[in-house]
């Protein structure tokens, strides 16, 4: 089984990404998990100009990395509980989670993604919503295989 994060970023390294590194060493009994900080310069040149441009920048640059079952996190998404959130990492080799740029997404790129789920209708630090997310992919694995952690 194979999870992805995908997050509009710059990449970095602090003690986000430390605490990050422990949840991915814990989930790789059960997965590898990857994450992955996609920035460019036509983002960066986007985000400048205005929303629409800045959305569509972050739709070109997740669109190579469409495949699997595909999960953005989007505010206006459904919640779901930790167990309902389980089942959807775990019923799928391969899950993507993208995570939206300073703008959020496009609407045809929602279309796109099998499932749009929210966190929290708090919005969030990108290292954070990673941190969080990575959390409840150790808890969604660990249900899935009986581990106490859940618990």
């Amino acid at each position: 089984m194979k999870i992805n994060i995908y997050a509009i970023v710059k990449p970095s390294s602090d003690e986000f990404d430390k605490l990050s590194k422990e949840f991915i060493k814990m989930c790789s009994k059960y997965a590898k998990v990857q994450v992955h900080s996609i920035f460019n310069k036509n983002i960066s040149k986007a985000q400048t100009i205005g929303e629409k441009e800045a959305k569509q920048s972050y739709t070109d640059a997740y669109k190579p990395y469409m495949s699997g079952y595909c999960i953005a996190l989007d505010v206006l998404g459904k919640s779901v509980d930790s167990f309902e959130f389980s089942k959807m990492v775990t019923n799928n080799s391969e899950v993507n989670f993208f995570i939206g740029g300073a703008y959020g997404f496009e609407k045809d790129f929602l279309k796109k993604c099998d499932k749009i789920i929210s966190l929290s209708s708090l919005t969030m630090a990108h290292k954070v919503v990673t941190l969080v997310l990575l959390e409840q992919i150790f808890r969604g694995l660990a249900i899935k295989n009986n581990h106490p952690y859940h618990k």
